[in-house]
């Protein structure tokens, strides 16, 4: 009983933190689905969710899971996730630091981008002054990555290749994220675009977002299975938002900010676990859910707020 509670607490904390760190992905595409037709949006909500949850969500943590285990092959690898053999799992359990250390510095440097340099509801003391230095993000993740990469060599050699790894990948889908920013500008702005465009750069931000969901659940689990099972009811929700509520939603001025403070803390835990500290399985969803219930509870302290003086006003 209490192993199945543990299972439903770690899907709901995944699940949770695929949503909050979706929701920008749900904002861009109901503005952009909004420009569409009919039929296109239909085929988008449709096979979009399928593509989403059961190709991008589905195989994502089955490639990552066999990149971090080279020894293994591409079937292997999907198997070892189902199998008990002793073999695979001291396999498994040799290579847990390399993708440990390497989706931490890559949920590290996200945060730290969006500290520094991103545009945001200040909601903590100090963000608005770290925000004003933003050109020291670039000197920050340069020591961060290198401190790392000393004590990984005397630790494990892979694991500096794995920090090194997880560096480039935010770079790479830091790129396509900014060109996806500018696609989005220049077509809220009106300019011309085919349906069948939307859709494939609708695509191309939920691959981006999805890598974020899937990297940082491996700090709550290493089972992919479970990661398929609360990653996919995440990205249903989202589906839901984007059709229904994301003007409510984007009311919660906060949420991004619970999102990124639970990516900082997940990829501290990822980290840490690398190196070998013993980190309670619990401790991933309850910071999770700990945080983004706070940042949740102050947006809808400040939307009551609003709404008082909007009353007022009035």
């Amino acid at each position: 009983m209490a192993d199945i509670l543990a299972l439903i607490f770690t899907a709901f904390g995944l699940m949770l933190f695929e949503i909050i760190t979706s929701i920008d992905n749900a904002v861009i595409n109901a503005d952009v689905l909004r420009t569409m037709s009919q039929r296109a949006r239909k085929w988008f909500l449709l096979w979009g969710l399928l593509i989403a949850v059961f190709l991008v969500r589905g195989l994502l943590p089955f490639i990552i899971f066999w990149l971090a285990n080279p020894t293994l092959g591409p079937i292997e690898a999907f198997t070892a996730t189902f199998n008990s053999d002793p073999a695979i799992a001291e396999s498994i359990e040799h290579s847990k630091p390399v993708l440990l250390v390497g989706g931490g510095i890559f949920l590290i440097f996200l945060f730290f981008h969006w500290l520094f340099l991103e545009q945001k509801s200040y909601g903590l003391r100090g963000e608005r002054t770290i925000h004003r230095y933003g050109l020291w993000f670039y000197a920050v993740i340069s020591i961060i990555l290198a401190v790392v990469v000393w004590f990984s060599i005397s630790a494990q050699p892979l694991m500096a290749f794995g920090a090194v790894v997880g560096s480039t990948a935010f770079f790479i889908t830091h790129g396509f994220k900014e060109n996806a920013e500018s696609q989005e500008k220049a077509l809220l702005e009106g300019h011309p675009m085919s349906d069948m465009s939307k859709i494939l750069y609708l695509e191309v931000i939920d691959a981006t977002f999805s890598i974020v969901g899937v990297i940082g659940a491996f700090a709550f689990t290493l089972s992919v299975p479970l990661i398929l099972v609360g990653n996919g009811l995440g990205a249903f929700v989202v589906r839901e938002l984007t059709l229904h509520n994301i003007d409510k939603v984007k009311k919660y001025r906060y949420l991004k900010n619970g999102a990124m403070y639970s990516v900082f803390f997940l990829g501290i835990i990822m980290v840490a676990d690398s190196f070998g500290a013993h980190i309670p399985e619990y401790l991933s969803p309850l910071i999770t859910m700990g945080v983004i219930g706070y940042f949740f509870w102050k947006s809808r302290r400040e939307l009551q707020k609003e709404n008082s003086k909007d009353i007022q006003s009035g």
